[in-house]
């Protein structure tokens, strides 16, 4: 079984964080851009990410080299709603290379999430999925997320309307 492993995300990651993002965006399950992102406009989201307060991760193999085309995958914790009281809470992303899906990386993710979210004064973790994405919303299911909101036909893709689901865990 294949081990990994997480770090920080720097500035020479971000090309790779960037190509894997947009390598979802064809499926329409992932995320609600509808066309590829650049890695100038991902610059303000990647210096949002303060490694002691939300930090961005990349996924490597157990013992992989740290260069950028070793990237499995990557994870953040981003600002929910912006305000000071909502500090406690957290969105999570996960993004995985397409070659290395259904690999267990997922759950490495999301087991790492959870575990972390305390370290960084994190007590609830939020999750905003598409409701036709049945292999995330089984993933979080497994880690104890139930829905906490069902927003209906709020995202159109392609002139197809699609449900958004928040799935929310406390997690300290």
């Amino acid at each position: 079984m294949t081990q990994f492993s997480h770090r920080i995300a720097t500035l020479d990651d971000l090309p790779t964080i960037v190509a894997i993002y947009n390598s979802t965006v064809a499926s329409r399950e992932v995320t609600a851009d509808t066309e590829p992102v650049t890695v100038e406009s991902r610059l303000g989201w990647f210096k949002e990410h303060d490694p002691r307060r939300r930090p961005l991760w990349v996924i490597e193999a157990e013992g992989g080299s740290g260069a950028p085309q070793d990237m499995l995958g990557w994870i953040s914790y981003s600002n929910f709603y912006g305000r000071p009281a909502y500090s406690g809470t957290a969105e999570v992303s996960i993004y995985i290379a397409e070659a290395s899906r259904g690999k267990g990386i997922g759950r490495y993710c999301l087991e790492q999430a959870i575990a972390y979210a305390p370290e960084i004064q994190v007590h609830t973790l939020l999750g905003f999925i598409f409701g036709h994405n049945a292999a995330s919303l089984g993933l979080f299911a497994k880690f104890g997320f139930s829905t906490w909101a069902n927003l209906p036909k709020v995202a159109n893709l392609d002139g197809i309307e699609r449900d958004l689901i928040i799935l929310g865990k406390r997690v300290a």
